[in-house]
């Protein structure tokens, strides 16, 4: 950490780190809400009074710099700025939703019926893909970081978001859930498990909160040369979704090699079978986190799936991952 000196002041720069500066920031922000606003806001002023606040407080010597790095402006001390945050929120929000009304769901139900994945192509841009993967080293983004070597997961590093999700983050788990409710409950029957999901996420959430299952699972990994993830299933406690999505942020052949997306499928008295899904850079697969049925002669039967990411032979890949159940 950059400790300040009698001659200089820490800024927190375009890219969220903090360096020195001869002058003064002229904004001020809070590492955990991500939200910026005026030096002389009086409930900030108040939290400093009364002994809070002031570790988690950040400066930015302009407007471009506090937003760049991921900060909302105030709405209360900075209304007009907000307006036009929000607004680009708005638009931002209704991008992610078009793409995913101009999908062929369907298709997707039909695909995930046969094969237990479906393919979304460019469901995020080249600049949401960057914008994302850039949010790994921000420390305060996160509740857990995990480098699976230590656990015999594989080897690379994966970290869950903390609460708030990032915007971007929050909006797919939001928009993505209702358009795979048919197909897990419709699973679930073929299955005769009893539990069926609410049409909306914010519903399916609270069942899983009042079960304790309260920390949220979106996260992101990365990968370099010689790493990998071993076969495994993101099963967080008793409330599962049966379905999740993986988005790729990295080019293959240009950011990286190797690297596939694995899928295996455990059939009953059969040997395993293997699947490459193949992605570009802002495709997202959907797949099962467990089980699902397979139709055979005599009615469906369930098979159990496990996904990994085979050996990266160079460079460096991220994936976002969005699990649709929280953890406990």
């Amino acid at each position: 950490m950059i400790q300040p000196d009698a001659r200089t002041c820490v800024l927190t720069g375009p890219d969220g780190q903090p360096y020195r500066s001869p002058i003064r920031g002229t904004l001020g922000g809070h590492r955990r809400s991500r939200v910026y606003g005026r030096l002389d806001c009086p409930a900030a002023l108040r939290a400093i009074a009364r002994g809070g606040y002031v570790h988690d407080r950040v400066f930015f010597a302009d407007e471009e710099a506090a937003t760049a790095s991921g900060y909302r402006p105030c709405a209360a001390r900075l209304p007009d700025r907000y307006a036009l945050w929000r607004a680009g929120q708005v638009e931002s929000e209704a991008g992610i939703v078009a793409r995913l009304a101009s999908f062929d769901w369907p298709s997707a139900a039909s695909d995930l019926d046969r094969h237990g994945w479906s393919l979304l192509e460019k469901l995020l841009t080249p600049g949401e893909c960057s914008s994302v993967a850039g949010l790994y080293d921000d420390a305060s983004r996160f509740r857990s970081r995990v480098v699976m070597a230590r656990h015999g997961f594989g080897r690379g590093e994966y970290s869950y978001f903390a609460y708030p999700l990032p915007d971007l983050v929050a909006e797919l788990r939001i928009a993505l859930y209702p358009l795979l409710v048919p197909t897990a409950n419709r699973w679930n029957e073929a299955m005769r498990k009893d539990v069926r999901y609410p049409g909306t996420h914010a519903e399916f959430l609270a069942r899983c909160h009042r079960a304790g299952q309260s920390l949220p699972t979106p996260l992101l990994l990365r990968y370099a040369v010689d790493d990998y993830n071993c076969l495994h299933q993101d099963q967080y406690g008793e409330h599962v979704f049966p379905l999740q999505v993986a988005i790729l942020l990295s080019e293959p052949g240009v950011d990286f090699s190797g690297g596939e997306f694995v899928l295996t499928e455990q059939r009953p008295r059969m040997q395993s079978r293997a699947e490459v899904v193949p992605l570009r850079r802002g495709d997202a697969v959907v797949f099962a986190v467990n089980e699902r049925p397979v139709q055979g002669r005599r009615g469906s039967h369930r098979v159990r799936m496990r996904h990994g990411v085979s050996r990266l032979r160079s460079g460096h890949r991220a994936t976002l991952g969005i699990i649709f159940h929280d953890a406990k």
